[in-house]
């Protein structure tokens, strides 16, 4: 339906965005700049998901202590949107696979409209909630065959079934995640994924997200990070993908946005995290493994030494510690944590994932620095991998 030439901004941006959510191609939509009555709401994040009544829009209703999502139909998602947007939210920014459009509205009414064609095509960040209607990793890529993946005919090859479930989870996770940071949007993203291995999730996400994101894999092994260039080239990824080989501790990026490991060992995944805080990251992702530094510390109370005999439940308690005291050490340096199932145990046995937003609350925050010490005397933590890189004493006296 086209506008009048003197349509006002706002109505452009609300037709705009109204052309997005019929045709599919909203990717999603993020309102700022809260003046509402409801003092601890800050942002809404809104994107597609697909459910089996049909198309909706996710609403995430980001308040200063807690999140709610809601999930409307099209037509009540832009009735409500209409009503929001330079109303109760001076600031909305709409992203399709086309353009962006940024809609700035002043307290007395006045508005303008900022519009930037895309870094390039891309699919849009669609939450599938039933898989076999929407793919993001299509199982006829060919970079999926180079690896291994799959075969001639898109389909995964012996023992990789559980590999490509793993691919997939992980481009859906992702896409949630990024939808819901507060990344920049006017250049591309630098991503880091450090521990890169064969290359599946790193090419992942790359096919993702396409010309949006400059990714870099970080392999120890030489072999690993030549051949998965070699596929890179030979399959057009090479201006936006590339694998260095080096360890992660001695990895030094300068500015990464989003920074990824998963499955990294023991304390790798520490020194993962604080190259991603050294560098300002603004999504951190880890999927913790073989998490031993700390079992020979634990000194649990005595009502729990009975049941400790055992080494599976000593083992259970190593790693829920280790990753408790990280997610802790993440929310002390300023960042919203997020613990989670990564995919189903039939799939993998480490299946933990902790994702950390970087908000907008002062950091480091005093108020969480007792919390985490007394988690740490709890066990008898003494030290921890993160919390030295982080200059964090664990024991109130220590310098």
């Amino acid at each position: 339906m086209s506008l009048p030439a003197t349509a006002s901004a706002r109505d452009r941006f609300l037709a705009a965005l109204r052309a997005a959510v019929a045709d599919g191609t909203l990717t999603k939509l993020t309102l700022g700049k809260h003046r509402g009555a409801d003092a601890t709401l800050k942002n809404i994040f809104v994107r597609p998901v697909a459910l089996k009544a049909g198309p909706n829009l996710a609403f995430v209703y980001r308040h200063a202590t807690r999140d709610i999502t809601k999930n409307l139909p099209p037509s009540a998602a832009l009735a409500t949107l209409e009503r929001l947007i330079g109303g109760d939210f001076l600031d909305a920014h709409l992203f399709t696979t086309a353009q962006t459009a940024q809609l700035e509205t002043q307290p007395d009414g006045s508005s303008r409209l900022h519009l930037k064609l895309a870094a390039g095509p891309a699919a849009p960040l669609v939450a599938a909630h039933d898989r076999a209607k929407t793919r993001l990793i299509s199982p006829d890529a060919p970079w999926l065959r180079a690896l291994g993946v799959t075969n001639d005919r898109g389909q995964p090859r012996e023992g990789m079934a559980a590999k490509f479930r793993q691919i997939e989870k992980f481009a859906e996770l992702l896409s949630h995640l990024l939808a819901e940071a507060p990344l920049p949007t006017d250049r591309a993203l630098n991503i880091c994924d450090m521990g890169s291995g064969k290359g599946y999730l790193t090419f992942a996400i790359s096919a993702l997200l396409g010309p949006r994101a400059h990714v870099t894999g970080i392999e120890s092994r030489p072999e690993l990070a030549a051949f998965c260039n070699d596929v890179a080239r030979q399959h057009g990824f090479d201006r936006q993908l590339a694998f260095h080989a080096g360890t992660i501790a001695d990895a030094t990026p300068a500015s990464v946005d989003v920074l990824i490991a998963l499955h990294a060992c023991d304390t790798a995944t520490d020194d993962a995290l604080a190259r991603g805080l050294a560098a300002g990251a603004t999504l951190l992702v880890v999927a913790p493994c073989c998490q031993k530094e700390l079992r020979p510390q634990l000194t649990p109370p005595p009502i729990l030494a009975d049941a400790l005999r055992h080494g599976i439940f000593q083992e259970r308690q190593a790693e829920f510690a280790t990753d408790a005291l990280r997610a802790l050490l993440l929310e002390w340096a300023g960042y919203r944590t997020k613990v989670f199932e990564f995919i189903s145990t039939e799939h993998t046995a480490k299946n933990l994932m902790i994702a950390a937003i970087k908000s907008s609350a002062p950091a480091p925050n005093p108020a969480l620095a007792d919390r985490v010490r007394a988690f740490a005397a709890f066990y008898g933590i003494k030290h921890q991998h993160l919390a030295a890189a982080l200059g964090f004493p664990l024991q109130p006296n220590a310098s």
